[in-house]
C-alpha cells in the first residue's frame, strides 16, 4: 500500500481553498453526511459541500450549538447523535436507513485532541472511542445506505500527530500503562488511516472508496481546547498577543484552506478509481521518510511541517487488525464484503 502513496501534482497547494477545489464539481442530488459538521472544518466542509449542491445531514450532540451555527443554511438536515454513546449512534444511523435514501459522501470528521484521561460508559478511552470506535460503528451502521448509493465516499479526517503514536494493540485504552494525552490522539489518528485503508480494501467491489487526510494545524476549530496559551505560543502557532499564525507553507492554515483536503477527498474527480489513500494539502501524501515524533514539542516547531504519512499508518496487516480489534470492542461484526 506504501507504494500507492505517490502525489497526483494535482494542481492545489497547500494555500487552497475549499471553495477553489470544489469549482466546476456538481453534488446536485447526492446525500453527505458530516460528523463535526457545525464547527470549524466539518461546518466549513458542510458549507462546501452544499453550494455544490448536495443535500447534507449533520448529527449533533448538542442540537441547539448546532442549529445557531448552521442558521441560514438551507438544504442542511440536523439530527441528534453522540459519537460516545453506541445507543445514540445506532438511532441516528437506523433513522437514516429507514429513510431508504443512499449516502454518496460519509465525512468522519469529529474528534477530541489531547484531553485529560476520560473514560466512555464502557470503560474506553474517550480519544480512541471518539476518534475512531464511534465512527467505525457509525459507518458500519450505514454501510448500506453507502453500498446503495452505487458509488460512495468514506473520509476519514486524521492528523499529522498519527506521528505521535501507532495503534498500541494490546492496550489501545490505557489500561496498563500511563496515560499521555499526545499518545493517546496520535493512536486515535493512526487508527483513522487504518481504518480508511481497511474500509476500502473491504469496500471496493462495492463502490466504496476510503481516504484519509491531514488537514493542516488550524487554530479556529476549537480541537486546542485543552492546550494552553504557553503550549501554543512556543509549538509556534500563536504570536506573543495571541492571534493565530497563518502561513500554509508551514501547514497553519485558515478554516477554508484546512477544509480544502477533505474536500478533495470527497468530491475530486481526481481521485476517481482510486482509495485507501492518506492525502494532505489536496493531494495524495508521500510516504514519509522521518520517524515518529512521539509527542508535541513546544521546544521543535519545525515538527509540525512535516509532510507524508508514517509506514505503520498504512500497513495493510495492522489495517486488519485494527478491524478485527474494533469488532471485539464494539461486539458486532462489521460485515463490509
Amino acid at each position: 500500500m506504501s507504494a500507492l502513496q505517490k502525489p497526483l501534482h494535482s494542481g492545489f497547494s497547500a494555500a487552497s481553498t475549499s471553495g477553489e477545489v470544489i469549482k466546476g464539481i456538481d453534488l446536485t442530488g447526492k446525500i453527505a453526511i458530516v460528523t463535526g459538521g457545525y464547527s470549524g472544518l466539518g461546518l466549513e466542509t458542510v458549507r462546501t459541500l452544499r453550494s455544490a449542491g448536495a443535500t447534507v445531514i449533520v448529527p449533533a450532540r448538542d442540537r441547539d450549538k448546532a442549529a445557531a451555527a448552521l442558521r441560514g443554511l438551507d438544504g442542511v438536515e440536523l439530527e441528534v447523535m453522540d459519537l460516545a454513546r453506541p445507543a445514540s449512534i445506532d438511532a441516528f444511523a437506523a433513522k437514516f436507513i429507514d429513510g431508504r435514501r443512499p449516502l454518496h459522501i460519509l465525512v468522519n470528521c469529529a474528534g477530541i485532541m489531547a484531553c485529560p484521561l476520560e473514560r466512555d460508559e464502557r470503560g474506553y478511552e474517550s480519544q480512541f472511542s471518539t476518534n475512531h470506535l464511534g465512527h467505525f460503528q457509525l459507518t458500519a451502521r450505514l454501510w448500506p445506505a453507502l453500498r446503495r448509493a452505487g458509488g460512495a465516499r468514506v473520509v476519514s479526517v486524521s492528523s499529522w500527530g498519527h506521528r505521535f503514536s501507532p495503534v498500541v494493540f494490546d492496550d489501545p485504552n490505557f489500561e496498563h500503562r500511563e496515560y499521555d494525552r499526545w499518545q493517546g490522539y496520535g493512536q486515535s489518528k493512526t487508527a483513522n488511516i487504518l481504518f480508511a485503508l481497511a474500509l476500502d480494501g473491504h469496500g471496493v467491489a462495492h463502490g466504496v472508496r476510503a481516504f484519509s487526510l491531514h488537514p493542516g494545524g488550524i487554530l479556529d476549530t476549537g480541537l486546542g481546547k485543552h492546550l494552553s496559551q504557553g503550549e501554543l505560543r512556543e509549538a509556534g502557532v500563536i504570536d506573543d498577543a495571541g492571534k493565530p499564525i497563518l502561513d500554509p507553507a508551514k501547514n497553519l492554515k485558515t478554516v477554508e484552506q484546512g477544509a480544502a483536503t477533505i474536500v478533495w477527498c470527497a468530491a475530486s474527480p481526481q481521485l476517481n478509481g482510486m482509495g485507501g489513500l492518506y492525502c494532505e494539502n489536496s493531494d495524495i501524501a508521500p510516504l514519509a521518510s522521518e520517524g515518529r515524533a512521539g509527542g508535541w514539542n513546544t521546544g521543535d516547531a519545525t515538527r509540525l511541517t512535516l509532510n507524508g504519512v508514517l509506514p505503520y499508518a498504512v500497513d495493510p496487516a495492522s489495517a486488519e487488525r485494527l478491524w478485527h480489534l474494533s469488532e471485539r470492542l464494539l461486539g458486532f461484526t462489521f460485515t463490509a464484503d
